[in-house]
């Protein structure tokens, strides 16, 4: 599994967020809040979807199954001029990522991350950058459909 190398422009998002951790997540429960209210979201630019996370300094700590982030369901807007009451505005800088395509339902997404940190990472020349990591989900995507396709977006320098 390679991936291709890109380098992103920044792009306004507006959504929902929670705190969570792997031991604690909480994604299915996120994605339930947001999409019944997706079309409240003025000036989307595409139909696509974004689950990101945004993870915190460690300090040093290594990132284990009970560290908390923010977990963020959004999507990509022109501007932040309109954002819907309870939602909130995000501006995700631009900056160089590695975009797998992960097949396949959620649940097997950790292979994949496995694959991605595991593997290639450490074999690929580059280092993981502090900011933030998210997936593209297409429109109609289903996380149990065994034929589902989404791209994971990994920051790195």
């Amino acid at each position: 599994m390679q991936p291709r190398i890109e380098a992103m422009q920044a792009r306004k998002l507006v959504g929902i967020r929670r705190e969570m951790s792997l031991a604690d997540n909480r994604t299915a429960q996120l994605w339930r809040s947001f999409m019944p209210r997706r079309n409240e979201v003025k000036n989307r630019i595409t139909n696509e979807y974004i689950s990101m996370q945004v993870y915190s300094e460690t300090g040093g700590q290594l990132f284990s199954p009970t560290t908390v982030f923010e977990k963020w369901a959004v999507v990509e807007v022109l501007s932040h001029d309109a954002v819907p009451d309870g939602m909130e505005s995000y501006s995700l800088p631009g900056g160089q990522y590695a975009v797998f395509i992960h097949n396949g339902p959620a649940s097997a997404a950790p292979k994949t991350m496995q694959h991605i940190f595991g593997t290639w990472l450490p074999d690929s020349g580059y280092e993981l950058d502090s900011r933030e990591h998210f997936e593209i989900l297409p429109d109609g995507y289903d996380p149990l459909d065994p034929q589902a396709q989404e791209e994971v977006w990994i920051p790195i320098r």
